[in-house]
């Protein structure tokens, strides 16, 4: 499997893609790597390192798009970024599986749509993140911001998607969906969220649940939330803090005193793999869902564990 990693995209880049990409090859014997950037630093960073460079490709890309830079604009205005390069290899390369970057998000999702095109059909692209549920199955939130203002026809086709992922990637049969709102009762939300209440309970192709709350996402109760961008995405960033805070404050009591560290060494191991199973760098990205190729957005603050 080749895929695209984009050296120049995130808050550690390229050291921490790269680190992070090489340790892929080394755990994957199935996988090779083609790392688009600026060709001299991702050679710098390379030296010296151990890997196959037989499964190592670069792919020269002399511009870098940053997350100040406004979208659209920046795609069209530098065609030799790492992300406009990649996404037109994953376009015109077939034996190319996938691009994975933790660039601009804006930028990442402008590029996807204009390069790559939609999925015939669909309305919206959308990005589908899996959060930690009590069952643990994790639960797809679909959309987490691409598209902060949607119609009920966007929601509908998140569903569909996410149902069709999920059915996929993780082996549900008929997940259940649940449609983000402030009630679970058909009357509440906004005229944008009664409405597309009402369209999914027509669409035959999925379990529609009906409404359901933020905190339903977290219990497990659906396999998948559907949201529009803006809510989604608060909802995430509210999880993502939600959990750092929580750790915090339950480091602070183990710290307390002796009695209380004590305690932490009987359930050490416990603490650890709940911490790892809330961790969002065991997941590391969210696909893209709707545009034509595989595409991964990793978050922008991404380690070499994440990528």
């Amino acid at each position: 499997m080749k895929i695209i990693l984009d050296a120049f995209g995130g808050d550690y880049a390229p050291a921490e893609v790269i680190a992070g990409g090489l340790d892929a090859l080394a755990k994957r014997r199935d996988l090779s790597l083609i790392f688009a950037g600026k060709e001299a630093e991702i050679e710098a960073v390379l030296k010296g390192r151990s890997y196959d460079a037989g499964r190592v490709e670069i792919l020269n890309a002399p511009e870098v798009i940053s997350c100040e830079e406004e979208p659209t604009a920046a795609i069209k205005r530098k065609p030799d970024s790492s992300l406009c390069v990649g996404f037109r290899r994953l376009k015109e390369d077939e034996a190319v599986k996938g691009f994975v970057s933790a660039g601009s998000t804006g930028a990442f999702l402008v590029g996807a749509t204009l390069k790559l095109g939609r999925i015939k059909g669909i309305s919206r692209p959308a990005l589908c993140p899996r959060i930690p549920n009590l069952r643990g199955t994790g639960t797809l939130l679909c959309d987490c911001g691409a598209n902060l203002e949607c119609k009920p026809v966007n929601l509908a086709h998140f569903a569909i998607m996410a149902t069709a992922y999920a059915q996929a990637a993780y082996g549900m049969k008929s997940p259940k969906v649940g449609l983000l709102n402030n009630g679970t009762e058909d009357h509440k939300g906004d005229e944008m969220h009664r409405e597309a209440n009402a369209l999914l309970k027509q669409i035959s192709c999925i379990d529609y649940a009906g409404n359901v709350e933020g905190r339903d996402i977290m219990a497990g109760d659906i396999d998948i939330a559907v949201a529009d961008g803006f809510t989604g995405n608060i909802a995430l960033k509210l999880i993502e803090g939600t959990v750092s805070t929580l750790f915090g404050l339950i480091k602070q009591v183990f710290y307390k005193n002796l009695k209380n560290k004590l305690a932490a060494l009987t359930v050490k191991s416990d603490l650890v793999s709940l911490k790892s199973m809330m961790d969002s760098s065991e997941v590391g990205g969210a696909p893209l869902m709707g545009v034509r190729g595989t595409v991964i957005k990793a978050h922008g603050n991404s380690d070499a564990k994440a990528i």
